[in-house]
C-alpha cells in the first residue's frame, strides 16, 4: 500500500495556528478545531467562515471531519519518529536550549506554553507527556515574549482591525469585545496581498523612471551632438577671417558653450533626481521582497507598519526637452561678419556666410 505524505502546516487551525483538534468543516469547505469555531460564533454571533469570510444563515450544524481525524493520526506519528541527527551545540547565531547544562545545545521548538526553547533531546517529553504534547510548539525562536500577550500570558492568535494591534483569545472577549478582529492568519494574508499589490505598483513606478531616464539621456545626447555641429560650423565660417575676426569667432563659440552648459547643468539636474528616485525605490523594493519572506505572521504584522507606512502613490512624470537650436546666437554675428566684410573686402565675402 502506498504511503500518505503529510505536513503540519496542511492541517493547522487558521484561528488557533495548532493542529486541529476534533476537526470539523464548515459549508464552504474550510476546516477548523470544534472549539475554535464554536467560540469565534459565540461571542461574535455571526455565523461566517474566518477564512473566505462567506456567511451562513442559519448557524450550520458541524459534523466531524473523520477523513482529516485519520489523516492528522497520521502526521502525528509522523512528528513522533525519533530523529537520527545527533544535537549540535549552539552557534552565535542560534537559539541556545534553556535546558542544557554546561555547553549549550542549539534549540530545535520553542514552547509558547512553557516559554523555554529545546534541543532534540529536551523536547522529547513534549512529544511523549500526553500533559506537554497539547503545549504550543513552534521552532526556536529568541523572541518569544514579544509573541506573548503580557496580560493574559497567552499567544497572540487575533488582529483586531479596530485598534490595529495583535491580541490573544482572552483580548478580544474583554478589552476589544465588540471590536471587528480577525485571524493572526487571516490577517497575515489579506496584508499580503497589499503588499503584493504595492510591489506590483512600485515595479511600475521603477520602469516608468527607467525609461524617463533613457529619455533624458538621449536628449542629452542629442543636444550636445548639436552644439558640437554648431561649434564646427562656427570654426568653419569664423576661420576664414583670419585674425581680423578670430575675437569675433571665440566670442559666438563661448556664447553657445554657455548655452550648451546651461542644457547640460538642466539635464544633469534631472538625471541626478530621476536615479536619486529609482534608488529609493528600489530600495523600498528590496525592503518589501524581505517582507513578504516573512512567514512568522506575529514578525510580520509587527514589521509591517514600519515597512510600509503608506500605499506607494502615484508620480509625475519628468521630461526634459532641451534647446536645440543655437541660430538666434549665430545669426546677429553673421550679419555683422558680412557688414565687416562688405565694408572691408567687398568682393570676398564667402558663400557660407550668404548662406546663413
Amino acid at each position: 500500500m502506498a504511503s500518505v505524505s503529510v505536513s503540519h502546516d496542511e492541517f493547522s487551525c487558521p484561528i488557533c495556528l495548532d493542529l486541529l483538534k476534533d476537526p470539523v468543516t464548515v459549508p464552504c469547505g474550510h476546516s477548523f478545531c470544534m472549539n475554535c469555531i464554536t467560540g469565534c460564533w459565540d461571542q461574535k454571533g455571526v455565523y461566517s467562515c474566518p477564512q473566505c469570510r462567506q456567511t451562513f444563515t442559519p448557524r450550520p450544524a458541524l459534523g466531524r471531519n473523520t477523513m482529516m481525524v485519520d489523516m492528522l493520526e497520521k502526521l502525528k506519528k509522523t512528528e513522533l519518529q525519533p530523529t537520527a541527527e545527533a544535537p549540535c551545540f549552539a552557534g552565535p547565531a542560534d537559539v541556545e536550549c534553556d535546558f542544557c547544562t554546561g555547553r549549550k545545545y542549539k534549540a530545535m521548538k520553542s514552547c509558547l506554553s512553557c516559554l523555554l526553547s529545546y534541543c532534540e533531546v529536551h523536547i522529547q517529553p513534549h512529544y511523549e507527556v500526553p500533559r506537554l504534547s497539547k503545549h504550543k510548539l513552534v521552532n526556536a525562536t529568541s523572541q518569544l515574549q514579544e509573541k506573548i500577550c503580557s496580560q493574559h500570558d497567552r499567544i497572540f492568535e487575533v488582529f483586531c482591525r479596530t485598534d490595529q494591534k495583535l491580541i490573544c483569545m482572552l483580548c478580544s472577549m474583554d478589552d476589544h469585545s465588540g471590536h471587528k478582529t480577525v485571524s493572526a492568519a487571516a490577517e497575515w494574508t489579506d496584508k499580503q496581498k497589499k503588499l503584493l499589490q504595492m510591489k506590483g505598483d512600485n515595479k511600475n513606478q521603477i520602469q516608468q523612471r527607467d525609461k524617463e531616464l533613457q529619455e533624458v539621456q538621449q536628449a542629452l545626447h542629442t543636444l550636445q551632438f548639436s552644439a558640437q555641429e554648431a561649434v564646427d560650423e562656427t570654426e568653419r565660417i569664423f576661420t576664414e577671417l583670419i585674425s581680423f575676426m578670430e575675437q569675433k569667432r571665440s566670442e559666438v563659440t563661448e556664447s553657445i558653450r554657455a548655452q550648451e552648459r546651461a542644457e547640460v547643468s538642466r539635464a544633469e539636474g534631472l538625471l541626478e533626481q530621476l536615479e536619486m528616485e529609482i534608488t529609493k525605490l528600489k530600495s523600498r523594493d528590496a525592503e518589501i521582497e524581505q517582507l513578504l519572506q516573512t512567514e512568522d505572521h506575529i514578525d510580520f504584522l509587527k514589521s509591517f507598519d514600519s515597512c510600509c507606512p503608506a500605499p506607494v502613490s502615484e508620480i509625475s512624470s519628468i521630461a526634459f526637452t532641451p534647446h536645440l537650436s543655437f541660430t538666434d546666437i549665430m545669426t546677429p554675428a553673421l550679419k555683422e561678419v558680412e557688414k565687416m566684410l562688405l565694408k572691408l573686402h567687398p568682393g570676398k565675402l564667402g558663400t557660407g556666410c550668404h548662406s546663413q
